[in-house]
């Protein structure tokens, strides 16, 4: 009898085990999926912030149609990137960054912009929006690497092998893309 009562002691121990493990798991799973809501809240709203940026210059920028239009193509790919996943909206979004700033720069040119309250205030919001952006995708990269390295380490790589538990990626950004791009318009 009494080995009975160890085996079955030891069972209950295993399954709650397996159970901590699948919940720790699934709570990791989730800080990553809240931690990528996070990123496209930010995404979301630069979105929403270009094309007013492009229509307060427009009438300014006769001459240079074309790096709006180079903008605004790169904002609609950086828009229909976000079902395709991190790695995808991540070089749609780098793309849109480098436009981004061709547009800063042909800005300087144009001394009745720098003039623009309009135009201040949304490159201001502009810039609010992109440093939320870079500490959105730290966290999302930590919250990541913690749920990876939870999946790939023993015990629990057991676990999450058993249910089905894959690696997320990274929201990796192009080298030197961390800074903000600088726009002196006084």
């Amino acid at each position: 009898m009494l080995p009975i009562l160890i085996a079955a002691g030891i069972g209950v121990i295993l399954v709650v085990i397996v159970i901590g493990m699948y919940n720790g798991l699934v709570r990791a799973r989730l800080r990553v999926d809240e931690a990528w809501s996070q990123i496209d809240v930010q995404l979301k709203r630069r979105h929403d912030l270009i094309p007013n940026l492009v229509n307060a210059v427009k009438g300014y920028m006769d001459f240079e149609q074309d790096v709006l239009t180079k903008v605004t193509e790169a904002r609609a790919n950086a828009v229909t990137a976000g079902a395709q996943g991190p790695a995808a909206v991540a070089e749609a979004e780098n793309q849109l960054t480098g436009t981004l700033r061709s547009l800063f720069a042909v800005m300087e040119n144009y001394p009745q912009l720098r003039a623009s309250e309009n135009v201040a205030q949304l490159q201001e919001e502009l810039t609010t929006t992109e440093n939320q952006i870079s500490f959105s995708r730290q966290h999302y990269n930590a919250t990541v690497l913690a749920y990876n390295t939870s999946i790939a380490t023993v015990p629990s790589s057991i676990i999450a092998g058993m249910f089905g538990f894959t690696a997320r990626d990274f929201f990796d950004a192009e080298p030197g893309a961390e800074a903000v791009p600088e726009v002196r318009l006084r």
